[in-house]
């Protein structure tokens, strides 16, 4: 994926959406898009069009009146849109964006990482268990308390979970509720601390992706938390966004099948990670707790490949929300695949070190 052109103007990266979100726009079009957030002249727009072209960040075919303006790649999966400009508009006036479930995604869902990423992510990769053997029993005892701790909080706290850091270490080191704080809330943290534990326990058979594993996973996130196990049958809403999930148990049956087909095929660790946790977002297939689902589902994957688990501690919440948004409106998952990225840099970066004596 190419990286994002930081020294455009707000009008040129407003159009430069708009590109990215067509399979070829005309000049009149984007004229008119433009006119909702930035009303400028033809010739303004023309330079502007010329500004693109000459950063290559748009291609172009055609001309004179029948000139189209086209994004750099076909797939959408990897066109890159800036977000400040794309949630200018609110939902009902983001004119572009798609508002239902499209199966064609899966056959897109392959070489998402470039031969150059994987070999600079390996570079700084390290093996789990090779880190964990190095360290003293009560070191990686302790360890794996905090980084349960920060995972358990900061997933939760993205769900609207009230609860502290310190109130979360409370909760799981000493199992005392914080007070002002729902019963539910303190279940949500806690389920994350069993769901994980578990799937550490039990890591190895998380190499291939089961269907019944991501709703037994579900089931560990949601217990006790009045959610309705199982693939939902009745649609849902969300916020932010007029994108309408799917709302036919079998269809949701079928998108979840596609996946798990889609995750075995799937060889890099990385890659099957960044996909397992973005579709269980896009396709949402139960009543509730998909995200928190998608995420653990992610360190399943990872802890049975030996990679390092993420605890999200750092993310920019709204940066993560919009990435979601994005990803269901025009499927691309450049920043969705940059935050997990991030996330996975940190992961190696603050858990479980050896150091030197």
């Amino acid at each position: 994926m190419a990286m994002f052109e930081t020294n455009l103007t707000h009008r040129q990266n407003f159009i430069l959406n708009i590109i990215n979100s067509s399979n070829g726009i005309g000049r009149t079009a984007i004229e008119k898009q433009v006119a909702s957030l930035y009303p400028a002249s033809k010739p303004t727009i023309a330079r502007d069009l010329a500004v693109l072209l000459k950063k290559k960040a748009v291609r172009v075919e055609g001309r004179s009146k029948s000139t189209l303006y086209l994004p750099l790649t076909i797939n959408p999966l990897f066109r890159v849109f800036d977000l400040e400009q794309y949630f200018a508009l609110d939902p009902d006036r983001r004119v572009t964006a798609k508002t239902t479930f499209d199966f064609s995604i899966f056959d897109s869902l392959k070489n998402l990482f470039s031969k150059e990423e994987i070999q600079a992510a390996e570079k700084i990769n390290r093996r789990f268990s090779d880190t964990v053997n190095k360290l003293e029993p009560d070191i990686y005892r302790k360890e794996l308390e905090r980084f349960i701790i920060e995972l358990s909080w900061k997933s939760s706290k993205i769900e609207g979970n009230t609860y502290s850091l310190l109130e979360t270490e409370v909760l799981i080191k000493q199992s005392i509720e914080a007070q002002g704080r729902s019963r539910e809330e303190a279940i949500m943290i806690l389920n994350h601390k069993q769901a994980f534990e578990t799937i550490l326990k039990n890591r190895s058979d998380f190499k291939t992706i089961t269907l019944s594993q991501i709703t037994q996973l579900h089931n560990m996130m949601v217990k006790d938390l009045s959610i309705s196990p199982g693939i939902r049958e009745q649609a849902v809403g969300i916020t932010g966004t007029t994108y309408k999930l799917l709302d036919n148990k079998w269809q949701i049956h079928e998108a979840l099948e596609k996946l798990v087909l889609v995750l075995r095929q799937v060889q890099y660790p990385l890659e099957k990670t960044l996909i397992a946790t973005a579709m269980i977002s896009y396709i949402q297939p139960f009543s509730d707790g998909n995200k928190r689902t998608g995420r653990m589902l992610a360190n399943a994957i990872l802890l049975a490949h030996d990679y390092y688990p993420l605890s999200y501690r750092s993310i920019d919440e709204v940066a993560y929300k919009k990435a979601i948004i994005l990803f269901f409106e025009q499927q691309s998952l450049y920043h969705f695949k940059q935050v997990f990225i991030e996330q996975y840099r940190f992961a190696l970066d603050a858990y479980f070190q050896v150091r030197n004596k």
